[in-house]
């Protein structure tokens, strides 16, 4: 079941957090109880475990209600089946593995202020910088095999963004276990 924005507030752990997450910092720390990284929700007290308070803007904001970032995520939800994106693209474990799996992609430091994908963009945020580059990416050549231009607007840009920020805050059990190998991926090294 979907957890509910009065869990995160109340610093409730839910396997699936609610749309709202899209307002919190979200960052990918290792567990070491469980033995792998785990994805942390309004970033880690001293202790290390979960404060859930730090916001973070999404596209200029950081009061989403639960319906406008459900809203949100659900556009984002449809337009990643509509444009098919699981036929190239992994998420959750599912679709293809001819492009990199997106099921961390917020969570990527490429996309960081530091990252190569906010600079190529010219982007001041990670979210304008996904959003652009989904909008246009044939203008940013990342890989040999290039993501073709799909149409997308910048309202579908938008959703799929914050689709997938809500799916980089899904606890999934340390899958895709390679991610934490990614330079900067977790605890920010």
């Amino acid at each position: 079941m979907m957890g509910s924005d009065s869990d995160i507030q109340n610093g409730v752990t839910k396997r699936v957090p609610s749309p709202t997450v899209i307002n919190y910092k979200i960052t990918y720390e290792m567990d070491t109880k469980r033995g792998h990284e785990i994805p942390v929700i309004g970033g880690a007290n001293a202790e290390g475990t979960s404060s859930f308070q730090e916001k973070e803007l999404f596209f200029g904001r950081d009061d989403w209600s639960e319906e406008e970032a459900a809203e949100l995520l659900n556009l984002g939800k449809l337009g990643s089946q509509a444009k098919n994106c699981m036929n190239c693209h992994t998420l959750l474990g599912n679709g293809a593995y001819y492009a990199p799996d997106l099921t961390k992609s917020w969570l990527d430091p490429a996309w960081g202020p530091e990252g190569s994908m906010q600079a190529m963009t010219g982007k001041d945020t990670k979210e304008e910088a996904m959003a652009e580059f989904l909008i246009n990416p044939s203008q940013y050549p990342t890989h040999a095999r290039m993501m073709p231009n799909l149409g997308i607007t910048a309202a579908e840009a938008k959703g799929l963004v914050a689709f997938l920020k809500h799916m980089s805050s899904i606890d999934t059990n340390g899958f895709p276990r390679n991610f934490g190998k990614i330079k900067g991926a977790v605890h920010g090294k």
